[in-house]
């Protein structure tokens, strides 16, 4: 992989890396990005799961899909994941933030055309979201299979960027009496609420409970 100006961090690069040990990290601790590309000049910005094998991204979703049926036309792409691990409270209005870990990556994707590829490529986009969940499910069909889309999207370049700690306030700030610091936000699981149609004899798997 490659580094160059496009992906070079701008605003306060000592946050930013290029390591892939780094941008890897922040990959696979997610499941959901955000795919950046541009259409007759039009920008658009699409939420998507997405699964993670070396350095390509796999995305999927319907057949009719526009971003997908434009991005495998090889259009150039920019995929961003964020994880929000806090919000950073400062004394002053102007320092407020918040702590994350985040990657923006650039590149291009292409269709995969053989049904078996297809097939792989979702089971690494469910094993991404919930680990264990493709060996109990039925399977997608050969019909099923031609109704979805699936793309590999290879990452020509990334960058990642963290920031970490307690707020920044101007030396003159510190001794107002104002409340700061950082509150702590992370994705957490709530209980297992059952279908209301499951046959009351299935239990809940471990990996979901």
């Amino acid at each position: 992989m490659e580094f160059t100006d496009r992906s070079k961090v701008r605003r306060l690069p000592l946050r930013g890396s290029n390591e892939w040990a780094d941008i890897c990290a922040i990959l696979d601790a997610a499941f959901l990005a955000h795919v950046g590309f541009v259409v007759d000049g039009q920008p658009f910005v699409i939420p998507t799961l997405y699964g993670r094998r070396e350095a390509t991204l796999y995305l999927h979703g319907s057949a009719a899909s526009r971003m997908l049926r434009q991005l495998e036309q090889g259009i150039a792409a920019c995929v961003t994941v964020t994880l929000v691990d806090g919000l950073v409270l400062a004394r002053s209005a102007f320092h407020h933030s918040m702590n994350y870990r985040s990657v923006v990556a650039f590149g291009t994707a292409r269709k995969i055309q053989e049904e078996s590829a297809k097939e792989e490529a979702l089971r690494v986009v469910s094993e991404q979201v919930l680990a264990g969940r493709w060996n109990d499910v039925r399977l997608p069909t050969a019909k099923e299979l031609k109704a979805t889309s699936v793309l590999s999207f290879e990452m020509e370049e990334a960058s990642a960027k963290v920031r970490t700690g307690p707020p920044k306030d101007d030396a003159e700030d510190y001794a107002l009496p104002i409340w700061a610091g950082v509150l702590p936000l992370s994705l957490q699981r709530g209980s297992v609420i059952p279908d209301p149609l499951l046959t009351a004899a299935v239990p809940p798997p471990d990996y979901v409970k």
